[in-house]
């Protein structure tokens, strides 16, 4: 009697972290084909990887600049992974079985689940159609007000393309541009930098991408009254607003003698202030000269592109969400409380374990990963390779122009850094990591000094 065939089933952790892959795969070959690249040559594989990394992991760090490098295949490609990797792949994987009219099983759900970041299981067909439609309305609104701009500068196709282009782009919190010339490359949005239009469209782009879709759900129901909103959509939009004030406060006071923002009047500088508070949110477009700023504003620059945006977004980093967490966990602790309370809620102490997990693994990997650089780059400093490791995992793409000059180990080390950062560091250590036992040992209670 033959035994019937195992079949093997993969965890929803697995199945996520392994559809990301195979989308980086399916990218990096096609823009391997010669006709993805403007010299009509192949590209390595390894700067092929690293861009279809970087583009489904909506990073914008990139070997080369998309403008002068790839054709119009090679961007459409990258745009493609953009969109996939801004939406997320179970969100167009759930689409797929709303436009064929099936039902989602209950493994799909909490897939779907744990890529959105939602807590609930009831209504995902539901969420699915609003992340879907949402992001389509704000990409064509965005798009569309970049056309005022970018039409008189670039003519009716290449100012309709580029519009289309950046807005998916900033919504997605990708960061690349289509702004290089030849002899010219790796601008990205200089040319704008005191331009109100462009520069605040593609800020409220990059916000609202990085808000969070079950944040949008949730301000949609409770019809806009904010009493009713959950915690965490209340938690996001406050502790957003302070990091975005407090941010462009700084920017303002770090950089006033700075040679990046020595060209720019008082009003010129505000808008490069809240541009800077904002694409440090892992968006990575820049309108000044990264290297040029102040030693107070290129560490700003590194912890705000560690926190990162909002949970269940198209943002990285350890998210604003795990931030709060830790900061609120803390005050509870110096305050001889065992109750973490925000506003009138409590929450469990289990959300602290994990958002510590999440910053020291964050962490490690950003000090592991620059120390390992560092020695395979002994021409290139400190402080540029923590910039980019900082930038890698949180899947920001701001680069002190560094990134071209890598060798292939390095290259390797920062598309693993952009993929753990998209696919969600605890998201993939549970991917890894081995099913916990039902009956699972618990050992003697004893204790360490702290402190």
């Amino acid at each position: 009697m033959m035994k019937g065939k195992t079949k093997i089933k993969l965890t929803v952790w697995q199945f996520l972290s392994l559809g990301f892959l195979t989308a980086i795969i399916l990218g990096s070959l096609l823009l391997m084909l010669p006709f993805a690249t403007k010299s009509g040559n192949s590209t390595s594989y390894i700067n092929a990887l690293f861009t279809a990394t970087s583009a489904i992991c909506v990073t914008g760090l990139a070997p080369y600049d998309t403008a002068t490098h790839w054709t119009l295949f090679g961007q459409l490609v990258i745009l493609l992974l953009i969109q996939t990797g801004g939406l997320g792949f179970m969100t167009l994987v759930s689409s797929i079985f709303l436009i064929f009219k099936r039902g989602m099983g209950l493994y799909s759900k909490n897939a779907f689940m744990q890529d959105a970041g939602s807590g609930k299981l009831n209504g995902i067909t539901k969420m699915v159609k609003r992340i879907v439609i949402g992001t389509a309305i704000f990409e064509t609104l965005g798009a569309l007000i970049l056309m005022i701009r970018f039409i008189p500068d670039f003519g009716a196709g290449n100012g309709i393309y580029f519009s289309i282009w950046h807005s998916i782009s900033a919504f997605c919190n990708a960061g690349f541009d289509l702004m290089g010339t030849p002899g010219g490359e790796f601008v990205s949005l200089s040319k704008y930098a005191s331009d109100p239009l462009v520069c605040l469209t593609l800020c409220a782009l990059i916000l609202i991408g990085g808000m969070g879709f079950c944040v949008w759900s949730d301000i949609i129901d409770c019809k806009g009254n904010m009493k009713k909103f959950q915690l965490n959509t209340k938690v996001v939009l406050l502790v957003n607003s302070v990091i975005l004030v407090f941010g462009t406060v700084l920017f303002m006071v770090f950089e006033r003698n700075s040679s990046a923002y020595a060209p720019f009047n008082f009003g010129e500088r505000l808008i490069v202030s809240i541009f800077n508070a904002t694409t440090t949110r892992t968006a990575g477009f820049s309108t000044v000269n990264l290297a040029e700023l102040s030693e107070s504003g290129y560490l700003l620059m590194v912890i705000y592109m560690f926190v990162g945006g909002n949970s269940g977004s198209t943002a990285g980093g350890i998210k604003v969400n795990t931030f709060t967490v830790i900061i609120m966990g803390m005050l509870a602790v110096f305050r001889g409380r065992k109750d973490i309370n925000i506003g009138k809620k409590r929450i469990d102490n289990s959300l602290l374990s994990q958002a510590l997990a999440i910053f020291a693994a964050a962490l490690m990997l950003v000090m592991m990963s620059t120390i390992i650089i560092c020695a395979l780059e002994p021409q290139t400093t400190f402080k540029a390779v923590l910039f980019e490791c900082v930038s890698a995992l949180s899947t920001t793409g701001l680069s002190l122009s560094l990134t071209p000059l890598l060798s292939i180990g390095s290259k390797i080390i920062l598309i693993i850094l952009m993929f753990a950062g998209r696919v969600g560091i605890l998201t993939l250590a549970l991917a890894l990591g081995a099913k916990r036992t039902a009956a699972e040992i618990r050992r003697p209670v004893d204790s360490l000094y702290i402190g």
